[in-house]
């Protein structure tokens, strides 16, 4: 069960973004395609380093059940950020990050 949270400030193609991540963690992480849920939470102010920058932002929260190595994880983090800028409006001073991570054992669903 892939949970998949997008944090954005940038404008983005949420829709084709999920659509075209799906696939990718299907094909990096044994996912099942029914399985992957995606959830944007549009970040209404960002404050980076002492305030001067722009501050907009990207970050893709990847959740599975463990048992996927550090290098499929790494493999899926850098997938994700080679997608990312497809789907944005502008790039330009967009900082753009992901983490794939376990689910904690406590994680259930219905």
């Amino acid at each position: 069960m892939p949970q998949i949270t997008v944090d954005y400030s940038a404008p983005l193609d949420r829709r084709g973004f999920a659509l075209a991540l799906h696939p990718i963690v299907v094909e990096t992480a044994g996912a099942r395609l029914a399985a992957c849920v995606t959830s944007f939470r549009e970040v209404e102010e960002t404050v980076s380093g002492d305030g001067t920058g722009a501050g907009a932002l990207v970050h893709v929260d990847i959740a599975l059940f463990a048992g996927r190595s550090p290098e499929a994880k790494a493999r899926l983090s850098a997938a994700v950020l080679d997608l990312l800028p497809g789907y944005l409006k502008e790039t330009e001073g967009v900082t753009l990050s992901a983490e794939v991570r376990d689910l904690d054992p406590s994680y259930a669903k219905r």
